[in-house]
C-alpha cells in the first residue's frame, strides 16, 4: 500500500517553535548567477549566449515530481526534456489492468485536495486536480474489526467521538483528547508556495496564526510511538485501532496529522485512480512543450568540474542539459548515477542506521469479488499468525475499491490487501531464487484468502485472484530502495531527514522526489519538483514565483 499522500517533512522544524534557521548556501546564487549565462569560446573569451535561446532542463524520472518539475520548468520559461526508465509515466503513483480489472497502486487519500490550500495550487498547476474535480464519496478514514466489535474512524469527529465513547467508556478522557489533538492537527498543511530557505519573516509569522495550536501536538506526541502511544487506552480494539493504520513505530503525530486530513475535506480520493492523475500531469507536460522519452535509462550524469553538463543514457546517446534535476531515488542517485562523495552525510547516516531509520513496502493482493461486498472502504481484521518475509502477522486490512466506476466491471469490484513489510522483510525476499520467489507469493496468496474468508464468511468461493506484488516488485520497477514506496520512517529516534536544495560540488545540480523529505509521499515529490525549479529561478536571480 503505497501511502503517498503525507504531509510532515517540515514538521520536525516546527518543534522549536519557530525559530527561524536560515541555510546561507541559497545566497551563492546570486554570485553564480552571472557566469550562467555565459560561456567562453576556444580562445577564453567570454561569449555571450543567444538571448532568444532558451536555456534546457533534464529532468531524470517521470515520476510526480519529475512530471512537477517539467511543468514548472516550462512555465518559468525553460525548454524541458524528462527521461523516464519505464513506458508510462507516474512512477510509483500508477495502476494496471489484470483480466479487464483495474488494480490501483498509490492514492488511498490525496493530501491537497482543499482548495483554499497551497499544495491544491500545486496539484491544479500541473494538471493534477482541476476545480471541476469529481472524488470519491468516502466518509471514514478506516474501521478496526477485533472480536465481533467494529470501531471507526469517521471523517465526522464528533460521531468518532461519541462511537468510541460507547465501545470504551472508561477511555472517555483519552477519547477526548484525541479528538482534540486531532482538530489541532487540522492546521497542519503542507508549506507548497516556496522552498523554507526562502521564506521571510512574514512567512514565518503567517505560519505561526495559521498553526497557532499545532505545537502542542508536537510537544505531546512529536517523540512518541504509535505503539506507545495506544497503550494509553484500556480497550484492546482501541489501541489496535491506533496502531492499524501506519507501522507501529511511526510518530503519533503523523497518524493525527493523516486522520485529521481527512476529516477536514484535505485528502479526498480523485475520480480516476493514479494512473489517469499522473496521465492528466503528462499531457498538462506536452501541451505546454516538454518533451518526454521513454524506455530511457540514465547511466550516469556527466560532470565537469562543478557541473553537471548532461546526463549519458544506457544506449550510449549522450544528451546535454543547462540544468539538470534528479527526481529518482537518492540511492540511486549517489550509488549510480553521481559518485557517492556527494551522498550528504544526513542520507548516508540514515541509510546505514536501518533500525533508526526504517523503510516500508508491502506485500500485496489484488482480488474481484462481488460489488455486493460491503463492509467499508478499508477494514482492519485480525487473522491467523501470518508469515511474511522475515516476520508474522496477526492483523491486515481489506481495501475495497467499489466507490470508483474504474474498479467495477460485470458485477465484480477490486479489493487489495497488504502486509507492512520493511528492510528485513525485503532481505528474505531478495535471497530467494527465482523458483523460490514464485513459489513463496503463491503460497501467500492462498493463506491471504483463507485469511480473508475466515474474517468474511461472505467471501467464501467469491474471491478471484487478480495478481499479488512485492517489495522486490517496486524494486525492479521504480528502483525503489529495498522496495520502499515512500521514503525513511518518521520514528520518534530519527531526526526528520530534508536535504538541502543544493548538492555540495555541482552548480547546476537540483535534487527533487520524495526521498528529499522524509517521510515521502505524493505532496513532497509533486513541491519538490516546483522547489527545484524555484532553486533555479533563484540562482539566476529571476522572480521565483510561478
Amino acid at each position: 500500500m503505497l501511502f503517498g499522500v503525507f504531509v510532515f517533512p517540515f514538521l520536525k522544524f516546527i518543534e522549536f517553535k519557530f525559530n527561524k534557521s536560515v541555510d546561507i548556501l541559497f545566497f551563492c546564487g546570486y554570485i553564480e548567477s552571472t557566469f550562467n549565462e555565459r560561456e567562453f569560446n576556444k580562445k577564453g573569451n567570454i561569449k555571450m549566449k543567444n538571448t532568444n535561446e532558451k536555456e534546457k532542463v533534464i529532468i531524470i524520472g517521470g515520476g510526480i515530481a519529475g512530471l512537477s518539475a517539467g511543468v514548472y520548468a516550462l512555465l518559468a520559461g525553460f525548454d524541458a526534456e524528462i527521461y523516464e526508465k519505464n513506458s508510462i509515466p507516474g512512477g510509483e503513483c500508477i495502476g494496471w489492468n489484470r483480466k479487464g480489472y483495474h488494480i490501483d497502486n498509490c492514492i488511498h487519500w490525496l493530501t491537497g485536495t482543499r482548495k483554499d490550500t497551497d499544495m491544491y495550487d500545486v496539484w491544479k498547476k500541473v494538471g493534477a486536480l482541476s476545480d471541476d474535480m469529481e472524488y470519491a464519496e468516502i466518509n471514514a478514514f478506516y474501521s478496526t474489526i477485533s472480536n465481533g466489535v467494529t470501531a471507526t474512524l469517521w471523517n465526522d469527529l464528533e460521531r468518532t467521538k461519541r462511537e468510541l465513547i460507547e465501545i470504551s467508556p472508561e477511555d472517555k478522557e483519552e477519547i477526548e483528547k484525541f479528538i482534540e489533538y486531532v482538530e489541532y492537527s487540522k492546521q497542519c498543511l503542507f508549506p507548497a508556495n516556496k522552498p523554507m530557505e526562502m521564506w521571510g519573516v512574514k512567512d514565518y509569522i503567517n505560519m505561526g496564526k495559521n498553526m497557532a495550536d499545532f505545537p502542542k501536538v508536537m510537544k505531546e506526541f512529536g517523540k512518541l510511538s504509535l505503539e506507545e502511544y495506544s497503550k494509553r487506552f484500556k480497550s484492546p480494539i482501541l489501541q489496535k485501532l491506533m496502531c492499524d493504520y501506519l507501522p507501529k513505530e511511526y510518530c503519533t503525530y503523523a497518524f493525527l496529522v493523516s486522520y485529521a486530513t481527512m476529516a477536514d475535506g484535505n485528502g479526498k480520493i480523485p475520480m480516476g485512480a493514479s494512473l489517469k492523475m499522473s496521465l492528466r500531469m503528462e499531457k498538462r507536460f506536452k501541451e505546454l512543450g516538454g518533451k518526454i522519452y521513454y524506455n530511457s535509462s540514465i547511466k550516469k550524469i556527466n560532470l565537469c568540474k562543478k557541473r553537471a553538463e548532461g546526463i549519458t543514457l544506457e544506449d550510449g546517446r549522450v544528451i546535454r542539459g543547462d540544468y539538470i534535476i534528479p527526481a529518482v531515488d537518492t540511492y540511486v542517485l549517489f550509488n549510480k548515477f553521481l559518485p557517492a562523495g556527494y551522498m550528504p552525510k544526513a542520507v548516508k547516516e540514515a541509510y546505514e542506521a536501518p533500525k533508526k531509520y526504517p523503510t516500508i513496502s508491502g506485500f500485496q493482493v489484488a482480488f474481484a469479488v462481488s460489488e455486493s461486498y460491503d463492509r467499508g472502504e478499508t477494514v482492519f481484521i485480525d487473522i491467523e499468525p501470518l508469515k511474511a518475509g522475515n516476520r508474522t502477522f496477526e492483523r491486515m486490512y481489506v481495501k475495497a475499491y467499489g466507490y470508483d466506476p474504474i474498479f467495477v466491471k460485470d458485477g465484480k469490484q477490486v479489493i487489495q490487501t497488504c502486509i507492512s513489510q520493511t528492510d528485513e522483510d525485503y532481505e528474505v525476499w531478495k535471497s530467494l531464487s527465482e523458483t523460490e520467489y514464485k513459489e513463496r507469493k503463491e503460497a501467500l496468496v492462498k493463506e491471504v484468502v483463507k485469511r480473508i474468508e475466515t474474517a468474511f464468511p461472505e467471501l467464501v468461493g467469491d474471491l478471484e485472484f487478480l495478481d499479488c506484488w512485492t517489495p522486490l516488485t517496486y524494486e525492479r520497477y521504480c528502483n525503489a530502495y529495498h522496495g520502499s514506496y515512500m521514503s525513511f520512517t518518521a520514528t520518534p529516534d530519527a531526526k526528520q531527514l530534508k536535504m538541502k536544495g543544493k548538492l555540495k560540488g555541482i552548480d547546476n545540480l537540483y535534487p527533487a522526489g520524495q526521498w528529499t523529505n522524509s517521510p515521502g509521499g505524493l505532496p513532497v515529490a509533486a513541491a519538490s519538483g516546483k522547489f527545484a525549479v524555484q532553486r533555479i529561478l533563484k540562482s539566476k536571480r529571476r522572480d521565483i514565483n510561478i
